[in-house]
C-alpha cells in the first residue's frame, strides 16, 4: 500500500487531454552530430486521478500515420515497414500500470506499444499544477518524459555513414507536453 501524498489543487476524476494545449514529440540523435525532432499530430489521452494520487491511471495513444518532421519524404518513409508500418501498427499506445513517487520525483510505470512490442516505460512526470481557465474548465498541467531504445520496438532501419558511425541513434526521447480538463 502506498502512502498518501498531497498535491496542491489536486481533484480526483476523469479527466481528457485538451489537444490544442498539448504535444506529442520526439527527438532522436541523426548522423551523431545533431538531434532531429519530431511529433505525432493525432494523440488521444485519458487520466483517471484518484482519491489518492498514486492511485491514478493514464491511457493514451497517438496515431503513427500523424508523425511530422517537417520533411515530408521522411514522414512518408518513416509510415513504412522500414520504421512504424502505419498500416499494419497504426497506432502507439500507452498504459500505465502504477504511479510512485522516488525522492520528490513522480514516476509513471506502464506499458508502451510500439510496433506491435509492448516493453515497460517508466515517464519521469513534472506537475505543473492545477487550476481554472477563463471558460470555466478545471485543468492540470504537467509534463512526461521518457527514454526508450528503439530497436528494443523492431525500430531497427539504419544505415552505416562514409565517416564512421551511423545515421541514426539507438535512444528515442519522448516528451509529453500536456493539460487535460477534469471531466463534469
Amino acid at each position: 500500500m502506498s502512502d498518501t501524498i498531497t498535491i496542491p489543487g489536486y481533484k480526483a476524476g476523469t479527466w481528457t487531454i485538451d489537444k490544442a494545449h498539448s504535444a506529442v514529440t520526439f527527438s532522436i540523435r541523426h548522423i551523431m552530430i545533431s538531434k532531429v525532432k519530431g511529433t505525432f499530430d493525432d494523440f488521444d489521452a485519458t487520466f483517471v486521478t484518484g482519491e489518492n494520487p498514486l492511485d491514478s491511471t493514464v491511457t493514451a495513444s497517438a496515431k503513427v500515420v500523424s508523425i511530422n518532421t517537417n520533411e515530408p519524404n521522411r514522414d512518408g518513409h518513416l509510415r513504412t515497414g522500414d520504421f512504424f508500418d502505419a498500416e499494419t501498427y497504426p497506432t502507439i499506445d500507452f498504459a500505465s500500470t502504477g504511479m510512485r513517487e522516488v525522492k520528490g520525483e513522480f514516476l509513471i510505470d506502464g506499458n508502451l506499444t510500439i510496433k506491435g512490442v509492448t516493453k515497460p516505460a517508466t515517464f519521469e512526470l513534472e506537475f505543473g499544477g492545477f487550476g481554472g481557465d477563463p471558460y470555466g474548465n478545471y485543468k492540470f498541467g504537467a509534463t512526461a518524459k521518457t527514454d526508450v531504445n528503439r530497436e528494443d520496438f523492431g525500430l531497427t532501419y539504419n544505415a552505416a555513414l562514409e565517416t564512421g558511425g551511423m545515421l541514426l541513434g539507438d535512444k528515442v526521447t519522448i516528451t509529453l507536453e500536456l493539460q487535460a480538463a477534469l471531466n463534469a
